[in-house]
């Protein structure tokens, strides 16, 4: 076939000229729509990720002491969570589906009437967030994060996550977030109610059926606000924390209480630092109060004071004292007021020995806590850690009886190693040689009590990646 060479008279009928410009026309729309779509992917962006969680322990005294009649347990529980993430222009949602059970445990999860110890299928994290940035005034990073979410800060002493723990910690709450230059404040609220009601407002902060809570072992708090300010320097970071919470007023027990209007009112005021004053020398500490009303009423008055000291020894090693003196009730005199300070929605887990006997479900009096301790850490590879943790335990305030103050000593081994970055196992061993002070009615109250406690676990992480993929 003869070629036809591309001549003016080529277009003469305007058939072929129209071709051309539809194809030319075609080429610039696929253009237009591929930079639309590779702009809108580099802003959205969806995740999905889980976690698979088993721990094994074996509890010879964890969390109190046992009788000399008792025997130890050993159980096997497992956390598994479903985490779906989306962010697009100016907004981020996300949503953390957990399902929390000790193996042999059969139960519904979807039954309204699963009592708290069967723990369950509940939604951990459900939020949205919407980035505020210009608009109001030129304020830049700036947002609103609203609904069940995570709030923790700093070293988690006094607000934390909690993960530890197999259900963890949440919040339903509203907080405003602002970052800018080293300086970041929030500033948060909550106010809670079991039901849609219609009138009224009362709350009963009393875990009622399936309730897996960690926001109050007996009264949940029906409200809180806070503010928090931290700013980061070049030789460490430094914040404030103001946080209120508020507690329904009732009549009658704690043990069986009558729920009335209006609140008790606690506020907790504190700063933070974590500092590098040489190279190799870091310290941390905080120091807070704690005013107002506690859960039941009573006029409170405590403090919390923490200092550690870590400093590094060659390329792997650390190691370094600290002490925590959270105040306490002096038992020996009629109380006028509430002196025990009370570490909020932290991680107990994490500083008053991994045995978890203080600050936890297990009640231990009123007198406070004086803990003593050395903590090292040794790098032995990459992907394998060991850490060992010496405490002693003293009441900070006196005890009825004239008891002598030391609670007892605890020794904490923990060995972590990482296969790969999806795969972690991690085990521990702890043991407790306790005092008659601790099993004493004042603290513990165990008749017959064996003084020496122990505890082990081993615990496998799987944490993958379903999906990291940009998306419109």
């Amino acid at each position: 076939m003869q070629k036809i060479k591309p001549t003016l008279r080529n277009f003469q009928d305007g058939s072929s000229l129209r071709i051309s410009t539809i194809k030319f026309s075609k080429s610039i729309l696929l253009c237009f729509v591929s930079a639309l779509l590779s702009y809108n992917s580099a802003k959205a962006q969806l995740t999905v990720t889980g976690q698979f969680r088993e721990r094994t322990e074996a509890r010879g005294g964890q969390g109190t002491l046992l009788g000399n009649n008792q025997k130890g347990a050993l159980f096997t529980s497992q956390r598994t969570r479903l985490n779906v993430g989306f962010a697009g222009y100016r907004y981020k949602v996300y949503a953390s589906l957990q399902d929390v059970r000790v193996w042999g445990q059969d139960a519904s999860t979807i039954n309204r009437t699963t009592t708290d110890a069967n723990d369950g299928l509940l939604l951990h994290e459900a939020w949205g967030e919407i980035m505020l940035n210009d608009t109001i005034s030129s304020i830049q990073n700036l947002s609103l994060k609203i609904g069940r979410q995570e709030i923790s800060y700093d070293d988690q002493k006094v607000l934390g996550s909690l993960d530890w723990l197999q259900q963890a910690r949440r919040h339903d709450a509203i907080v405003l977030k602002f970052a800018n230059k080293g300086w970041t404040a929030d500033f948060g609220a909550a106010f809670n109610q079991r039901t849609e009601q219609s009138s009224g407002t009362g709350f009963v902060g009393l875990p009622t059926g399936y309730a897996a809570g960690t926001n109050g072992i007996q009264h949940a708090y029906k409200s809180f606000q806070y503010a928090y300010i931290g700013r980061k320097f070049f030789f460490g970071d430094m914040s404030f924390l103001f946080f209120k919470d508020d507690f329904s007023k009732f009549t009658g027990t704690p043990a069986v209480p009558t729920f009335t209007q209006g609140v008790n009112i606690r506020t907790t005021t504190g700063i933070y630092y974590n500092v590098n004053p040489t190279r190799k020398l870091n310290l941390n500490g905080s120091f807070y109060y704690q005013g107002g009303h506690d859960k039941i009423g009573q006029t409170i008055s405590a403090r919390l004071g923490s200092l550690t000291a870590t400093y590094q020894l060659g390329r792997k090693f650390f190691v370094g004292p600290g002490v925590d003196y959270l105040s306490g009730t002096d038992g020996t005199t009629v109380a006028t007021q509430n002196n025990q300070f009370d570490p909020l929605y932290g991680t107990p887990h994490k500083f008053w020995g991994t045995m978890d006997f203080f600050y936890v479900a297990s009640p231990f009096g009123k007198q406070g806590l004086l803990n003593y301790f050395v903590k090292a850490k040794y790098l032995a590879s990459d992907k394998l850690t060991l850490l060992l943790d010496v405490h002693g335990f003293e009441s900070a305030a006196k005890l009825a009886g004239n008891l002598t103050p030391y609670l007892g000593t605890e020794v904490d081994l923990t060995v972590k190693y990482n296969f790969t970055k999806v795969i972690n196992i991690e085990g521990g061993y702890s043991i407790m040689k306790a005092t008659n002070t601790m099993a004493s009615s004042a603290v513990k109250n165990v008749t017959t009590p064996k003084l020496t406690a122990q505890w082990a676990y081993v615990m496998l992480k799987i944490s993958p990646n379903f999906l990291n993929t940009k998306k419109m």
